[in-house]
């Protein structure tokens, strides 16, 4: 049969099969090279307080301090999502999205579990301790990249803890997600408007839910390569911050640099670029 003789429905139905073949094809071509499909992405950070009270909350407060400073050095914009604040300037949990060109090529590597070894300022005879606090890293995804069903919503509203006035104080400004298919939580209560901080947990379930997606994808090809997903929110302990010591090791890497205070007011090129 001659192409022209072809029934045009067909051809159409044909060219759009192409299509799709030919974009599966390019996205499993990306994958076997180990090409980063996130890069561009802006990105989601969950810092959590670990092991050491409230020295932990503390070294937490300081990571948070150094990759904010980090994002106003490259002109970059961060906004704060949700915190649980402590006293003597700690955080128990903050998350915050960093918006700007560049920023998951930059920040991609900083998931893991971060040791501090100094004095802690409630520190009476002058002893070292050592403190954790967890970094995860989120790619935010597009409101399109994510299917979200209203069915599979719980949604609740409350009156916030943190700060904010009595606006934030008195008014059920808070909003908590509960995703049920996932099990999954999010809360948002840092704005003083409702909406705004509902539009805020949701972006942080859409990059929760891409996340669990690219595990889920990773783990049907069976890859035994290590993505940049998998690594955002591993466990182990991927860095030492010794103050008395002056020296920031990565135990991955197994490199130190010696201008600790000049990195944690957020110097971080050189760390961050020791990963090309």
């Amino acid at each position: 049969m001659l192409l022209e003789d072809q029934d045009p429905e067909l051809t159409l139905l044909a060219e759009k099969e192409l299509g799709k073949l030919t974009t599966e094809k390019t996205k499993l071509e990306k994958q076997i090279s180990g090409e980063d499909k996130n890069e561009g992405r802006n990105v989601i950070i969950e810092i959590r307080a670990g092991t050491g009270g409230d020295e932990a909350a503390i070294f937490a407060f300081d990571l948070f301090r150094a990759y904010s400073r980090y994002a106003e050095r490259n002109g970059w914009r961060h906004e704060v999502l949700s915190s649980n604040r402590t006293g003597l300037d700690g955080l128990k949990e903050i998350t915050f999205r960093i918006i700007g060109e560049g920023v998951w090529h930059k920040f991609k590597n900083e998931g893991g579990v971060h040791r501090v070894q100094r004095i802690p300022i409630t520190e009476k005879a002058g002893r070292v301790h050592t403190s954790t606090a967890s970094v995860a890293v989120l790619p935010e995804a597009e409101d399109t990249e994510v299917t979200i069903r209203p069915e599979d919503l719980k949604i609740e509203t409350y009156r916030s803890s943190g700060h904010g006035g009595q606006n934030v104080q008195k008014v059920e400004t808070a909003v908590r997600i509960f995703h049920l298919p996932s099990g999954l939580i999010v809360s948002c209560q840092e704005e003083r408007q409702q909406a705004k901080n509902k539009e805020k947990a949701f972006k942080l379930l859409r990059a929760r839910l891409f996340v669990l997606e690219e595990e889920k994808k990773q783990k049907e090809l069976g890859s035994n390569r290590k993505t940049q997903i998998g690594s955002a929110m591993r466990a182990e302990k991927i860095r030492t911050y010794n103050f008395p010591q002056n020296r920031i090791t990565d135990h991955r890497i197994n490199k130190s640099w010696h201008n600790i205070a000049q990195i944690m007011d957020g110097d971080l090129d050189d760390v961050v670029e020791s990963f090309k």
